[in-house]
């Protein structure tokens, strides 16, 4: 879904939609915002506009057709077929973001192949049995692996060493 109210706005749609009831998603990083002239650390969405719905289509049309500032994010295919991610892609992407202290996003044009490293599998902890490629980082002693959730979005999460595996 698109969000197209603006960033400081009280009640922007993941808010909006949390309310209703309806399961959402939305990547949040933290930001420091002043706010009543003094500095706060905010946790706020990463694309303002970048927002997942787990919800029918069916259940979700009266509520963008009442909204104006809330639209689906369609295909690139020409029929307006509105973008959707697969339960379990998803599922992996949020339990990945979930289980790091201070996730990074990513879009995929910013991920340049000299940042990609060597493929790894995940064995214990929170993210057992991940497949993914490590982020390559010059002289840091963190390891990151990239989650990446089907061309829309790329998170690198913190992994412990103990638990890599290189393929």
């Amino acid at each position: 879904m698109r969000d197209l109210k603006r960033t400081n706005t009280k009640l922007p749609a993941y808010k909006m939609l949390s309310d209703m009831n309806f399961e959402i998603f939305t990547p949040m990083t933290w930001k420091v915002r002043l706010v009543n002239g003094k500095r706060v650390p905010l946790k706020v969405p990463f694309m303002q506009d970048l927002l997942f719905v787990h919800v029918s289509r069916r259940m979700l049309d009266p509520v963008v057709e009442r909204v104006s500032t809330l639209q689906y994010r369609f295909m690139r295919d020409g029929l307006r077929t509105p973008m959707t991610v697969r339960d379990a892609d998803m599922e992996r992407f949020i339990r990945a973001v979930e289980s790091a202290d201070n996730p990074k996003y990513y879009a995929p044009a910013d991920i340049k192949p000299s940042m990609i490293g060597k493929t790894v599998r995940i064995i214990g902890g929170p993210l057992n049995d991940y497949v993914g490629k490590l982020q390559k980082i010059q002289g840091s002693k963190v390891k990151r692996l990239f989650v990446t959730l089907s061309n829309l979005l790329t998170a690198s999460v913190e992994v412990n060493p103990d638990y890599i595996q290189v393929l």
